[in-house]
């Protein structure tokens, strides 16, 4: 394949990869902050500009498809929390991670535990996409008593089990990206 067959969507792809080189990234990471993305083309041999947009592809694909991946085998640990169901409460939410020992704690029932090392090591911005998700399903109180009163109607026990499934899928993309990157 020659230059001559470069589509938008091969350049595309090329650019994504190129963006999740941690050479690049770290090279430019102050340019990156302050501005537009430049991208370099890398190699001066017309197949390296092709391998880099395979890369891309799969990247893309991995990245867009999470939804229809198989999830990561994560072991699911329930404890029941007495005390809360005595109350007649709901589990309390806690979403925390802990890299140390590759255990993500749910809330005050559920742990899930064996997250690879590799999957800590994905990033979105400044933190692994595993603490990106866990952040986003936090309950959080809005600090103005209007929005407070009127709008505060998120409860994480509504979503639990799918928030589980989200990061057993988001450890399955974390790992698979760290071993094309």
């Amino acid at each position: 394949r020659g230059l001559g067959d470069v589509y938008k969507r091969q350049v595309l792809h090329y650019v994504y990869a190129v963006l999740h080189d941690p050479v690049y990234r770290e090279k430019y990471a102050l340019n990156l902050k302050r501005e537009f993305p430049r991208i370099p083309l890398y190699g001066a041999v017309r197949a390296d500009f092709w391998r880099w947009a395979d890369w891309g592809r799969e990247l893309m694909a991995l990245h867009i498809g999470y939804e229809q991946i198989d999830t990561w085998p994560l072991k699911r640990i329930d404890t029941p929390d007495a005390k809360v169901r005595t109350a007649g409460q709901v589990p309390k939410c806690v979403l925390k991670a802990d890299t140390a020992t590759g255990r993500i704690v749910v809330d005050s029932e559920t742990v899930l535990d064996g997250v690879p090392p590799e999957a800590w090591h994905y990033k979105l911005g400044n933190r692994c996409a595993i603490d990106w998700v866990l952040d986003q399903y936090k309950e959080k109180k809005p600090k103005d008593p209007t929005i407070r009163e009127k709008f505060d109607t998120y409860r994480f026990a509504d979503y639990k089990e799918r928030v589980i499934d989200l990061l057993l899928r988001v450890t399955t993309v974390s790992v698979e990206t760290v071993k094309l990157v």
